[in-house]
């Protein structure tokens, strides 16, 4: 992420808002979407990575 972040004020002095480069803002919208999916799927049944691998071999995807 990028070290040029600027910050805005209030008439106090303190911290309301960060602005960011446009890339940086996408990327953590991106991290943000991917935790989301992690969340939703999170009681999802699990397989070992082994016999993954073997269904995609069965399946002609590797």
């Amino acid at each position: 992420m990028s070290q040029t972040l600027q910050y805005l004020t209030n008439e106090h002095g303190e911290r309301t808002a960060v602005v960011l480069p446009i890339t940086d803002c996408e990327k953590l919208l991106e991290d943000l979407d991917d935790l989301a999916t992690v969340a939703e799927r999170r009681e999802e049944p699990v397989i070992a990575h082994e016999q993954f691998l073997t269904e995609l071999k069965r399946d002609g995807v590797l």
